[in-house]
């Protein structure tokens, strides 16, 4: 199991301020996200570098950019973050992974697996497992037991509805077909 994983602990430790009270319960998230990810699609080093980058800032973007539209925020941190440590040859993975994470069909098959593998990991948390793709139910109630929800679930309801009272038209705007 990844229980610290030192990239995604230093990037959140940075947003602390920004995240409030939802540190820990999105901190939980991102665990659980990359957990779901990894007994899915294990990898090299590099692998688990380019997933604790893109699982960090995926929906950081609600709380720094102050919006549900949160999708281009979040790829802007993202981009700064590894232009900064340059590595610019992992931009394009990470931000089709943040870009993607909520589109509702499967990536096209030539794509970087890396890519629908996170999109189903983030599926399956936000669904609270009811989608589960190919996710074995031990390694789920596991990943769930030991980073627990915390709530943020009910945030994420909270931040939709607030969107969708001034946005009527589009309620939830990462969703992608």
């Amino acid at each position: 199991m990844l229980d610290r994983l030192a990239v995604l602990d230093e990037i959140l430790e940075c947003h602390a301020g920004v995240l409030g009270r939802d540190y820990h319960p999105y901190r939980n998230h991102t665990y659980r996200v990359a957990n779901f990810h990894w007994c899915m699609l294990p990898g090299s080093l590099e692998d688990l570098y380019v997933l604790s980058v893109a699982v960090a800032f995926h929906d950081l973007g609600i709380w720094t950019a102050g919006t549900f539209d949160y999708l281009e925020p979040s790829e802007a941190l993202a981009r700064q973050y590894l232009e900064e440590r340059e590595r610019p040859e992992l931009i394009d993975v990470v931000l089709a992974m943040i870009r993607e994470h909520h589109r509702l069909s499967r990536m096209p098959r030539d794509q970087d697996r890396r890519i629908e593998t996170f999109r189903r990991a983030d599926w399956i948390d936000v669904s609270l497992g009811a989608l589960r793709f190919d996710l074995h139910p031990d390694d789920f109630t596991r990943i769930v037991r030991r980073f627990p929800r915390l709530g943020f679930h009910l945030r994420l309801v909270q931040f939709s509805l607030k969107h969708g009272l001034r946005h009527p038209l589009r309620p939830l705007p990462m969703l992608k077909r």
